[in-house]
């Protein structure tokens, strides 16, 4: 029998319980695990022991801290197939996520929006409806998006509701599918004022993902920028000879 003299630290032993809890299913993904007061008052430790505690969870990926909310037990990432013509919508239910939009604005714009994507420049003629948008799963910030949309093909479209799948708006109300997406990821960082649109406190790796959607034959539905949280989130592509 170990003597405490030989034990390992307090902190430690807390931590393994809760992995201990996550590793069992005890604690499922996305369920809060206790606050750093719930530690000192369960444990009867002080707060710099509760602090590391959750500290350590989080370097080593068994919890995401959202801002105002609290410490969570952190899922895998989603995967997104980029080989597939399908939305956020989809993706967070085919991964088993409850998906919700905010709209935080929309602009009309009567000249053309031009962006350069894999060395080819895409342009999308005017007039357009400039939205933006933050794109959750299970409440937590997933993307920040910038949408550019043809007033052409998608004649008012700032008169739908703008909460809900684009995708499924093109199809239902303007008969609409896409055929075709070319799009481009980079990386980037979320700091400075990308903090607390994602509801974090800290910088974390992201995607940008820039794109142009058609419907046919040079014809260009909508172009996209877009910010996607790099440590939720994962791109897969498949090729083939």
């Amino acid at each position: 029998m170990a003597t405490d003299k030989y034990s390992p630290p307090k902190y430690f032993q807390i931590r393994r319980k809760i992995v201990g809890q996550i590793q069992r299913g005890e604690l499922p993904a996305g369920t809060p695990v206790a606050s750093e007061n719930e530690i000192i008052e369960r444990y009867h430790v002080s707060n710099t022991t509760a602090r590391k505690v959750l500290h350590e969870l989080e370097k080593e990926g068994w919890v995401t801290r959202v801002k105002g909310k609290g410490t969570f037990v952190r899922d895998f990432p989603v995967v997104r197939a980029i080989n597939r013509i399908f939305g956020f919508t989809r993706n967070m239910i085919e991964a088993g996520r409850k998906p919700t939009t905010k709209l935080i604005g929309f602009h009309l714009r009567d000249e053309d929006h031009t962006q350069t994507i894999n060395g080819r420049q895409f342009t999308l003629k005017g007039p357009f409806c400039e939205i933006e948008r933050l794109r959750l799963a299970d409440g937590i910030p997933m993307m920040k998006e910038t949408r550019y949309i043809s007033l052409t093909l998608c004649p008012d479209i700032h008169r739908r509701n703008l909460e809900q799948s684009l995708y499924q708006v093109f199809e239902k109300h303007y008969g609409i599918q896409l055929t075709e997406i070319n799009q481009m990821l980079s990386a980037v960082a979320l700091e400075g004022e990308w903090l607390p649109v994602f509801q974090v406190d800290r910088p974390i790796p992201a995607l940008r993902v820039e794109g142009a959607s058609f419907c046919g034959k040079d014809m260009i539905v909508e172009m996209e920028n877009a910010v996607y949280r790099g440590d939720m989130y994962r791109f897969a592509a498949k090729a083939v000879r």
